[in-house]
């Protein structure tokens, strides 16, 4: 006589079989109360006497706030690529089996994400302080140049410099992750065919290692076009800038924030736009070699749910 624990053993579920949890009831009401609470925060928003909106309304187009835009997109792209460009160099230098060149990109990395944006930007702006004269001179020629540092280092050259320096010492860390993401054998057969160190980054690891970097990449441009505002501290002429110094005359603090705020959330929003498409078009490399997976719905007997 058995005891019938053989017929209650665990059932096998195929490995290509999703279960779909049931639905937490609590959901719609939770989505409901955030509804709730964001519309509530809007209408006091809305009808706050300190938000005047026909200040907004003037200077979501004037003049001066599409001359701070401008700059402040043309920070965000000369930064961005000279801080990519530097970030993979200092992301190979790394990575190589030179303890000196590896030591020198950890040191500027360490410096460079240690101290805050803010402080660097300060630094490059009041530089003259520092170095009050530039100039070359040879032995027995003498003095070829010399001129004052401010005059060298304005306030636009002295954001490049500090929002470009800052964004190779992050993205050397991303774009890392991504070359170590591609498997070691790919980079071993790469030179046993006889490619050299600098074709098989070019032609293998990188095209494999972009999947990787993009996403925390685009993240990286929007954090990079936010941090714009801080040249301000430095009078860069950005549309931080430009806004602070209207309401340092009119002293309309609040309606201009806002205006500023619209403008920072339009563009964040438009580079969302290319970062999705370029995550999906990278990422459907990756889908491809995915088997085709089955769902299992609550109430279905043995995974004879639907093919997805």
């Amino acid at each position: 006589m058995t005891d019938g624990s053989a017929d209650r053993s665990p059932v096998s579920v195929p490995d290509d079989v999703v279960v779909v949890p049931r639905r937490q009831p609590w959901t719609p009401v939770m989505a409901v109360l955030c509804i709730a609470v964001i519309g509530f925060m809007l209408w006091k928003v809305a009808t706050n006497p300190a938000v005047d909106r026909a200040v907004i309304l003037e200077y979501l187009f004037k003049d001066i706030t599409l001359r701070g835009l401008g700059v402040t997109l043309y920070l965000t792209a000369v930064s961005f690529v000279a801080g990519f460009a530097g970030a993979i160099v200092l992301a190979v230098m790394n990575l190589s089996d030179n303890i000196v060149l590896s030591s020198i990109a950890r040191l500027y990395i360490w410096v460079f994400r240690g101290v805050p944006v803010l402080v660097q930007l300060i630094f490059w702006g009041y530089l003259g302080i520092f170095i009050p004269q530039l100039s070359l001179s040879l032995p027995g020629v003498g003095t070829l140049f010399s001129v004052e540092t401010s005059q060298v280092v304005t306030p636009m050259l002295a954001a490049i410099f500090a929002l470009s320096l800052n964004e190779a010492a992050y993205a050397a860390e991303i774009v890392r992750s991504g070359i170590l993401s591609v498997p070691r054998g790919q980079v071993e057969a790469a030179r046993s065919v006889g490619m050299t160190r600098s074709a098989t980054f070019r032609r293998v690891v990188l095209p494999q290692a972009v999947r990787v970097i993009i996403p925390p990449m685009g993240n990286q441009v929007i954090s990079l076009l936010k941090a714009t505002s801080l040249v301000s501290v430095i009078a860069g002429a950005d549309l931080m800038t430009n806004l602070q110094h209207v309401y340092s005359q009119t002293f309309e603090i609040i309606p201009l924030l806002m205006v500023a705020s619209i403008w920072y959330l339009v563009l964040v929003s438009i580079l969302s736009v290319p970062q999705a498409w370029l995550e999906r078009r990278f990422g459907q490399s990756l889908a491809r070699t995915q088997p085709r997976r089955k769902t299992v719905r609550p109430g279905t007997a043995g995974g004879g749910g639907g093919e997805r």
